[in-house]
């Protein structure tokens, strides 16, 4: 298997997951600011390697597969560090609804690759912006969430960017339902015409019926 630069740019971002999490945990005055630029950085990665994949058509079915698993792993990891450095009932609810509808579109994706429909719930333009939101305001998140143990800066700007990493995250969070009812309606007609029909069988093929699982 060949491994293209996209794909490399892929697994760098998976390999600055643990970066991330230690980082984000030292007991530095700093940290929060070191925790905010790994995540900035796989960010640029995220963008970088689908430029280059279609400048220079570097595609791979390898990679393909990584890149969206790299971003739910990046983003999941990053919410789950921000809601331990600020556990509120508000910040761990927009962080369930942005990774519950991250899991239920990707079974929902499956089930319709499973049907050889994937092509209607490709990415839309409202995902695109959804996540530049989302980005952006877990960056701020991360920036200005300080650990108990490591000393706070207290600077007037940590707690402007706190604000609008929290509001941002609660746009990002509607925004992220808001794609998800556009998946669910381009995906209904063909979750409507399976009704009735067995999902827990086996047929001739050996698999189960709208399954891609071997």
């Amino acid at each position: 298997m060949r491994i293209t630069i996209p794909t490399f740019l892929t697994l760098a971002r998976i390999l600055m997951i643990p970066v991330l999490v230690v980082v984000f945990f030292l007991p530095w005055r700093w940290a929060s600011v070191f925790a905010m630029l790994v995540f900035a950085l796989a960010s640029i990665t995220d963008w970088l390697d689908g430029w280059i994949a279609r400048r220079y058509h570097q595609y791979s079915a390898f990679g393909a597969f990584l890149d969206p698993v790299a971003d739910k792993l990046m983003v999941s990891t990053a919410l789950f560090l921000i809601v331990q450095g600020h556990p509120t009932a508000w910040m761990a609810f927009w962080a369930a609804v942005i990774v519950g509808r991250e899991i239920a579109v990707s079974a929902l994706r499956e089930w319709m690759a499973g049907l050889g429909q994937h092509a209607k719930v490709k990415v839309a333009s409202i995902g695109k912006v959804k996540t530049t939101v989302q980005m952006l305001a877990i960056g701020f998140l991360l920036y200005s969430i300080h650990q108990p143990y490591a000393p706070n800066p207290t600077l007037w700007i940590d707690r402007l960017a706190f604000h609008i990493g929290d509001w941002g995250l609660a746009a990002a969070a509607l925004l992220t339902l808001w794609s998800g009812v556009e998946y669910l309606v381009a995906a209904w007609p063909a979750l409507r015409d399976g009704e009735g029909k067995p999902v827990d069988t086996l047929p001739d093929s050996g698999k189960m019926a709208g399954s891609t699982r071997e």
